[in-house]
């Protein structure tokens, strides 16, 4: 530096003395620019004194020479010092230049320039509030500083800072969010720690209310959450904590609506890597518990993006315990929120509030998107699902129901979804067509496919679960109208079109064939029928399904639906089924479902007597379809005691292929007749003279099986009928036989001969022709 230069009113000797290398000479001409600073404050000349700092700043602070930087230093912290209160005046002078030299490449310089600007904030405190941003910006970076005493004078800085801004009720908030919002992305662990510390003392400041600008950096907190740094996620974890116990003390002044989607995209972090993630996820999911809890309706239009989170944690194991604790309130919750008045026409509500489309988003929520898009791409949350409400902004909120229906099918559809998952989707859509039926019923065709389908599955607790939703939208009242709708997505083989409104006499399509339309009873719609149709075809395409849980699903839906419809409906299809094999399988399935499962303790008693003449049409349509099976119409005669229609037919088995199958059928029926379901049919043995033909029938049966254990069963049955002439008392006139057929002039009995003689014939061609031979059927008989 040039000291000949004219640095007035310094002194020569104080400019040699700053540009000394020695720290206690340039300390000596401190004191001196000092003692003549105060001189010019007390004739309050500031023309001198600005004079002196410009000279400080730009030939000392500024020079190229480090020694001269460093006299500048202290001296610009000596004029603030003489200064005193009055620094305010000239505190951008003072500190621009030293914030200057925090970017030196020598350390020793920047810890002077800590030091000289700790002075001067000692000395100006509140006066400095107009500067923060500068000040924050400048301590960020020397957080991070790789020197330790560097570091440590900027610790001892930002400790005065802090103090100044808990002290003073002048913090400019507005101004520093833009700041702290691009700088909590930071990825450096000092900066974040530094940034950290300071949200937590803003957050305990009474006076500043952080909370209002909690949309505009949560993102970034979730951020720094997932640090390697254990400290730095603790320091989180609590600052988080604040916040979270500040909303639920002002949850009316807490904007949800901004910050749903945030959580949305942190609930779905699932890099099972790291465990960080978890921590990410767990702190989410439980906000997202207590948003829901008290925003209430104000979420449902991000329903579907917290659902597309919540679900799968549902299925966590106990790794995840945590998450998946947190979930399952979530769910509920929300679920909760779900009511009628969201069943309502999108008319109606929109003659209530504005449409979203029409209002121009503010500035704020657009750089909030855009800020959340950096964070996704910085994370690489490429498979995240991110959902634009559907109306954040209505006073009357709407139900995304559309978005909820689409991310239930798609989660039905995964095959990796897990159990507990499962389990609550099927839950949301029961839920969802008690809520809103007349909604839901526009999505029914595309679920309706994959709600079969899930029939299939491992879980009892699942297909309980879509056999109530099934039943549901097959007895819903809304279901009686648009049912219209294609069936496109149902499988070619299973494809059926039913039309509206099908009255009595009509035929509906079901593969390549016709079938009686049965008509709906009040409390079932036309879904029903369809239902019906396509669980008979699943059966028939997946035979294991039959056999592993034809039963349980038939025995639940006669729990949820009446089990006269499911027999009747079920009978209608069966008796215009093409596959005979499996028609006699079904019906099989279907009679052992009649005759032994408690469910059907009902409906067996409206067979048991044929009192009405409904009761009359039943058997009938029972009947016709139960020739596919002529064991089985045989113990519908019994259930029925139509004994000597029983009789009658087993007169005919004579002229059947009796195969080994059709002997062991003859087998079971027989274990059943020695079953409580027909303890009436064995105390009727009493009386011989009125139930002649059940003692044949049974005889019949006898002389069918072979010397098998069955054989003994029955015959020792039949040894205990008593001589009718002991049974008679003195008393009895001997009374004729009576013949039921009389009783019940509804039903033809030739007419029903003549059936079963029909579709046994069909059933004997059948078998021929898969053979392709017609020997005696006695030579099919191997024992």
């Amino acid at each position: 530096m040039n000291t000949e230069k004219d640095f007035s009113p310094l002194t020569p000797n104080i400019v040699r003395a700053l540009n000394d290398k020695l720290y206690e000479k340039r300390k000596v001409a401190a004191l001196e620019i000092e003692k003549l600073v105060r001189e010019f404050v007390a004739q309050n000349n500031s023309a001198q004194i600005k004079h002196v700092v410009h000279i400080l700043a730009t030939e000392f602070a500024l020079s190229q020479h480090p020694h001269s930087r460093k006299g500048g230093l202290i001296g610009l912290a000596a004029c603030s010092i003489a200064l005193g209160k009055d620094s305010g005046l000239y505190m951008k002078e003072l500190i621009d230049p030293v914030l200057t030299c925090f970017n030196d490449s020598d350390s020793r310089l920047r810890y002077y320039a800590c030091e000289a600007l700790y002075n001067i904030v000692k000395v100006a405190r509140v006066a400095v509030l107009p500067h923060f941003n500068v000040l924050f910006d400048g301590l960020s970076k020397l957080a991070a500083d790789p020197d330790p005493n560097v570091k440590s004078g900027s610790e001892l800085l930002d400790r005065l800072l802090k103090d100044i801004v808990t002290e003073s009720n002048k913090f400019d908030l507005v101004a520093f969010v833009p700041l702290l919002r691009e700088r909590i992305y930071s990825n450096n662990q000092y900066a974040r720690q530094f940034i950290i510390s300071w949200i937590h003392v803003l957050v305990s400041v009474p006076d500043i209310n952080l909370l209002d600008y909690l949309p505009e950096i949560l993102d970034g907190l979730f951020q720094i959450l997932g640090d390697s740094s254990k400290e730095i996620r603790r320091m989180c974890e609590v600052v988080l904590g604040e916040f979270l116990k500040e909303i639920k003390k002002n949850p009316s002044s807490v904007k949800f609506a901004e910050m749903a989607n945030i959580l949305v995209i942190h609930c779905q972090v699932s890099d099972e890597s790291k465990s960080t993630n978890d921590l990410i996820q767990l702190t989410a999911m439980t906000w997202m518990r207590e948003f829901i809890q008290l925003a209430g309706r104000v979420v449902l239009p991000y329903s579907s993006g917290i659902l597309t989170a919540v679900l799968p944690c549902l299925s966590y194991d106990d790794r995840k315990k945590s998450t998946k604790d947190a979930a399952s309130p979530c769910n509920h919750s929300l679920m909760k929120l779900v009511t009628p008045e969201d069943d309502e026409d999108d008319e109606d509500l929109q003659t209530k509030t504005s449409p979203l489309s029409n209002e121009i988003p503010s500035k704020k929520e657009g750089d909030l998107n855009d800020s959340l898009n950096e964070s996704q791409e910085s994370v690489g949350f490429s498979n995240i699902s991110f959902f634009t409400p559907a109306g954040s902004d209505r006073s009357a909120v709407t139900l995304d129901l559309d978005g909820i229906v689409q991310v239930l099918n798609r989660h039905l559809h995964d095959s990796s979804t897990g159990m507990m998952t499962r389990i609550a989707v099927l839950k949301w859509l029961y839920h969802l067509y008690i809520k809103t039926p007349r909604k839901m019923f526009k999505h029914t065709d595309s679920l309706f496919p994959m709600l079969l389908k899930t029939l299939s599955d491992e879980s009892d607790e699942v297909i309980l679960k879509d056999l109530e939703v099934l039943a549901e939208i097959a007895s819903s009242p809304a279901g009686q109208t648009d049912i219209s709708g294609s069936c496109e997505n149902l499988d070619s083989k299973s494809q059926l079109h039913i039309p509206g409104g099908v009255k009595d006499g009509q035929q509906m399509v079901v593969g390549s064939k016709m079938a009686d339309m049965s008509p709906s009873t009040p409390s079932m719609n036309s879904y029903f029928y369809k239902f019906m149709i396509n669980l008979l075809r699943c059966f028939s395409l997946e035979r294991k399904l039959l056999e592993m849980r034809g039963a349980f699903i038939i025995r639940q839906l006669c729990l949820l639906l009446h089990a006269e419809n499911i027999f009747h409906s079920m009978a209608d299809i069966l008796l215009k089924e093409e596959d005979l094999k499996f028609a006699s399988t079904m019906v099989q399935t279907l009679n052992t479902i009649l005759l032994t499962s408690a469910e059907l303790f009902q409906l067996r008693n409206q067979l048991k007597d044929l009192r009405t003449q409904e009761s009359c049409a039943l058997f009938c349509c029972l009947y016709r379809s139960w020739c596919h099976n002529p064991v089985a119409t045989v113990s519908l005669c019994f259930l029925t005691q139509n004994y000597r229609h029983a009789y009658d037919l087993i007169q005919k088995f004579g002229d059947l292929e009796v195969t080994v199958d059709f002997l062991m059928e003859v087998d079971k029926l027989v274990q059943l007749i020695e079953s409580p379901i027909f303890t009436y049919l064995r105390l009727q043995l009493l009386d011989v003279e009125h139930n002649p033909y059940l003692i044949k029938a049974l005889y019949g049966l006898l002389m069918l099986l072979p010397q098998s254990q069955a054989f003994q069963l029955l015959s020792h049955r039949l040894s205990c009928v008593p001589n009718p002439e002991l049974m008679r008392t003195v008393e009895d006139p001997k009374v004729p036989v009576k013949d039921k057929r009389v009783a019940q002039p509804h039903i033809d009995y030739s007419e029903l001969l003549q059936h079963f003689d029909r579709v046994q014939s069909k059933h004997l061609e059948v078998r021929h022709q898969r053979t392709g031979r017609s020997e005696h059927p006695d030579r099919k008989l191997m024992l």
